[in-house]
């Protein structure tokens, strides 16, 4: 028997999770009510366990991978912030989670009036001027608004080839230009970590359609010539599109159509609270300036004159649906409630609070790890490793040695212009202590790097999963445990 059978299985011959008393309902024969072929030739292999073993069971599976719950993650560019459980608790609601898209628009009013009141926050918050709630993810988003540049120029009598992105642009950008039919055209950065003016105007013609920018960028730093890069990009009738994944950095400070942006999509599931580990859920909503409504996906949520709430697709230039039903409405709910909780004060507290703990964490690692942008950081940063690598030790190995003290691994590797990247970012729901903690962790990392660089290689020692051979866990995947 292997030892990951030890330690598996659980089953014990004869053990009972529950005894039932004797039913009083009369037996009828299985045969008489379901087809023979239906029916089992022979029992169903189930484990023998008692209650508090399957509860223990799931409970131990459950803190053995690392949570925002549990303690800090600082995943640069992902805002894994803390999820507040009132969020969880009004979401949970049984008039929320036991709705159907398919009932009659009449008795899911409340339902509507949530989502209603979402967009109508979000316009506020980005200051465009129409939205949707429908696309499920950020990168959904992104591809929504790639389909309404199409359709804009297309109305305009144009077919436009290019989209500008910037090189620290996210992966899922180049992906939904290339989605959307057009060819991605790259923009250097300058050495203050921002786009480089005079290599966006180089490639600016009558062919690019738009740009896609993430403000603040993802090296953490705000693109402070925005208007001269939004002024530029309009000059040749193009659009501009601001990816919303690090809102969290401007919410309540300043607003994207104010600094030329068309298009943003915005992460509920990010900047509004809801963690988006293990791939989902997510929301990915877009807000656009008003020569763009006519281009949002169907149906669109409207309000009458008596208050009620429906749905039209009376909407002869949309770009079509994103999704079966109306976006990820939980993922609705939860951003809704923070928003409400927060207020328009707590929101501005909200952003300034993330930019604070991000610049404080700075300053307290600088002296030990090489950050080749400084000025300007406002939620995250980007860590350079070189230094360490230097001494043997890579950014992967600082990484996993994170791992042994109980903090989840910030992005490591991106954006791919900083050497051994590891960008973190500390969310504004950490406290000092927390980030104290952290800086204390990671120049004792640094310590060790410099008197017993073996024992950061080896990292992680504590986990449930030691180090990994990852070129041949990569090559010889095993994702399914075999009695």
């Amino acid at each position: 028997m292997s030892d990951s059978r030890v330690i598996f299985e659980k089953s014990v011959k004869g053990r009972m999770g529950v005894a039932l008393p004797k039913s009083d309902v009369p037996e009828i024969s299985l045969a008489d009510s379901i087809s023979p072929e239906l029916l089992r030739k022979s029992p169903a292999k189930l484990p023998e366990v008692s209650e508090p073993q399957v509860v223990r069971h799931y409970v131990n599976l459950s803190i053995k991978n690392h949570h925002v719950d549990k303690d800090f993650y600082p995943l640069g560019s992902c805002t894994m912030k803390y999820n507040p459980k009132i969020n969880d608790a009004l979401a949970s609601l049984s008039g929320f989670a036991n709705i159907h898209p398919h009932q009659p628009v009449e008795n899911v009013q409340g339902a509507l009036h949530i989502m209603f009141e979402l967009e109508q926050m979000l316009l506020k918050i980005t200051g465009m001027s129409e939205a949707t709630l429908q696309p499920s993810a950020g990168s959904q988003g992104e591809f929504a608004g790639i389909l309404i540049m199409k359709k804009y120029h297309e109305k305009n009598g144009e077919k436009r080839k290019y989209i500008i992105i910037p090189e620290t642009a996210h992966g899922t950008n180049p992906a939904s230009v290339s989605l959307g039919g057009f060819t991605p055209r790259e923009v250097k950065s300058d050495n203050r970590g921002r786009v480089d003016l005079e290599d966006l105007k180089s490639k600016l013609d009558h062919e690019v359609a738009g740009m896609m920018l993430t403000q603040p960028n993802t090296l953490g730093l705000f693109e402070d010539q925005i208007e001269e890069i939004s002024e530029a990009v309009h000059n040749v009738g193009a659009l501009m599109y601001m990816d919303g994944a690090n809102m969290n950095a401007v919410v309540g400070l300043c607003k994207p159509a104010d600094m030329g942006f068309d298009i943003i999509h915005i992460n509920l599931h990010k900047t509004f609270s809801t963690p988006h580990g293990g791939g989902g859920p997510g929301s990915g909503p877009i807000a656009v300036v008003e020569k763009l409504a006519p281009f949002l996906p169907i149906p669109k949520l409207i309000k009458d004159e008596n208050g009620k709430y429906n749905w039209t697709s009376d909407i002869p230039d949309s770009i079509g649906r994103l999704h079966t039903f109306f976006g990820n409405f939980g993922i609705l709910v939860r951003a809704y409630v923070y928003i409400r909780m927060l207020g328009d004060d707590g929101l501005k507290s909200m952003t300034r609070n993330a930019i604070i703990n991000a610049n404080y964490l700075k300053n307290k690692l600088k002296d030990a790890y090489n950050i080749p942008f400084t000025e300007g950081t406002l939620h995250e940063f980007v860590v350079s490793g070189d230094t360490q690598k230097a001494k043997g030790v890579k950014a992967l190995d600082i990484a996993k040695a994170l791992l042994d003290y109980g903090f989840h691994a910030p992005t490591i590797y991106f954006p791919n212009n900083v050497p051994e990247a590891m960008m973190i970012e500390p969310t504004e729901s950490e406290t000092k202590a927390t980030l104290d903690r952290f800086v204390e962790v990671m120049l004792e990392i640094n310590d060790n790097i410099n008197v017993n660089p073996d024992l950061i290689r080896e990292a992680p020692i504590t986990t449930p999963v030691t180090r990994l051979d990852e070129t041949k866990a990569n090559r010889e995947l095993d994702l399914r445990w075999t009695p």
